[in-house]
């Protein structure tokens, strides 16, 4: 099917059928998944969906409908159902189809080399890896998981206002989590790497870090509970990043559900935080030239040196606050409503590396992992408690792995409390991301 005629034939039905302007859009995802275990193939699963949404001013409101099946005779579904849908609103967002930005940004997000690229050739790269895990060290007794996915994913945007938008994208994931053993006791250390580029990926150099990682968190020991000078590491910051982003969202603020409302203009963390939104990183899988209305997305500071430059908004929440959209709307697929959302996010870079900043404390924690992110977590008050994994600092060392911890505090006192950032970045795979964060101190309880 020609996804392009299509999309122009139930626009025109639409326009037909009352709709005064409309928006079609589209999505397609494709991935291959493969999980091994001591060299064979444990699982193997290949996946394909997708769909398309119509939106539609009828009647003075906007419809909303949806389908999976692509063909002529989903097209007076999806209009009758959009009509129906705009029928029970209660009441008209005054928000009108978007006519388009001047222009978008240009970047690469899909690497046709990746696709050229066998199967074959990528689950044995995933096993050489397991092989070199095990070979490693003695102490390493199995990976419980040895996992890669490959992704590709479409999307198109168009509009009554002659509106034509497209975006191709796709990635390649291994995630490793291995298991070590010594005497009696056992430990487990994840790792994750992302890339577009296949041939930059380095067997050698992925099983050292992934053991590496677990055998790290051998010899755990108790510290004192109380309050300590926190590193947390870049992972555990981009989750920790990603769990509070709401609190950013103009939408919450606008239901009270943030504390950064009216924050517009004013200090809300330490000057060492620049908080970043852009449309591209080469470190990110995500990112786009256009949010989900068809604004064009651009690079922003969102926070600036510890100052709230703007909160992310969509079309309907600038309306609201009367200033411009930030290019935040956001899709979570084409069976969604408009929501709020960054594609990529991230706390920008400092001068030290992560063991310039473990040198720097004298008796602190570094943290390297949090887990329960989402029970432990109040996006309202900022408040939070949650299980992490991380190492005892001393003297501007590690001394060792501790065992299970609790830390608590409170997100928008951390922010305030962030002293210095690192040099390096890393990202998640939904688009956020941080450098290594020095903290002022963070309560510690210790199981």
């Amino acid at each position: 099917m020609n996804m392009v005629k299509y999309q122009e034939k139930l626009l025109d039905k639409a326009q037909e059928a009352g709709f005064i302007e409309a928006e079609v859009y589209y999505e397609q995802n494709k991935s291959i998944k493969c999980m091994l275990y001591k060299g064979e193939i444990d699982s193997y699963e290949t996946s394909e969906d997708g769909g398309l949404s119509l939106r539609g001013l009828y009647n003075g409101k906007m419809g909303y409908s949806y389908t999976e099946k692509l063909d002529d005779e989903s097209i007076p579904f999806l209009i009758n159902s959009a009509k129906a849908n705009a029928n029970i609103l209660d009441e008209d967002e005054g928000i009108a189809i978007f006519d388009g930005s001047s222009e978008y940004p240009s970047y690469d997000y899909y690497n046709e080399k990746l696709e050229t690229i066998g199967i074959s050739e990528k689950i044995e790269l995933l096993r050489s890896i397991e092989e070199k895990i095990h070979a490693y060290d003695s102490r390493i007794i199995t990976l419980d998981y040895c996992f890669m996915e490959e992704f590709t994913a479409e999307r198109s945007l168009v509009n009554s206002k002659n509106l034509a938008l497209s975006h191709k994208e796709n990635g390649f994931v291994i995630f490793l989590s291995t298991v070590v053993k010594e005497g009696e006791e056992m430990k487990t250390g994840s790792y994750l790497k992302m890339t577009r580029d296949f041939h930059s990926l380095q067997a050698d150099d992925i099983a050292k870090e992934a053991a590496e990682e677990a055998l790290a968190n051998l010899g755990e020991k108790s510290i004192p509970g109380g309050k300590y000078p926190i590193i947390l590491r870049s992972d555990a910051s981009a989750s920790l990043l990603e769990t509070f982003m709401p609190i950013l969202s103009a939408e919450n603020a606008q239901k009270d559900q943030s504390l950064l409302k009216g924050k517009v203009g004013q200090k809300v963390a330490s000057e060492a935080v620049t908080l970043l939104s852009t449309p591209f990183h080469p470190a990110a899988l995500s990112g786009a030239s256009f949010d989900g209305e068809g604004v064009a997305t651009k690079e922003q500071e969102i926070i600036l040196e510890g100052t709230l430059q703007t909160l992310l908004h969509n079309r309907k929440t600038a309306k609201i606050d009367n200033c411009e959209t930030t290019g935040h709307a956001h899709k979570d697929s084409y069976k969604g409503a408009l929501t709020i959302a960054p594609q990529i996010l991230y706390i920008s870079t400092g001068e030290k590396t992560l063991d310039g900043l473990i040198h720097s404390v004298r008796n602190g924690v570094l943290i390297t992992e949090l887990s329960g992110l989402h029970s432990g977590t109040n996006t309202v008050s900022g408040d939070f408690s949650v299980a992490a994994k991380g190492f005892h600092i001393e003297n501007g060392k590690i001394a060792s792995p501790v065992k299970q911890m609790t830390i608590a505090g409170n997100f928008f006192e951390f922010l305030h409390d962030i002293k210095e950032t690192s040099s390096e970045l890393y990202f998640l795979p939904k688009g956020y991301g941080s450098s290594s964060l020095l903290v002022k101190e963070l309560s510690v309880t210790v199981e």
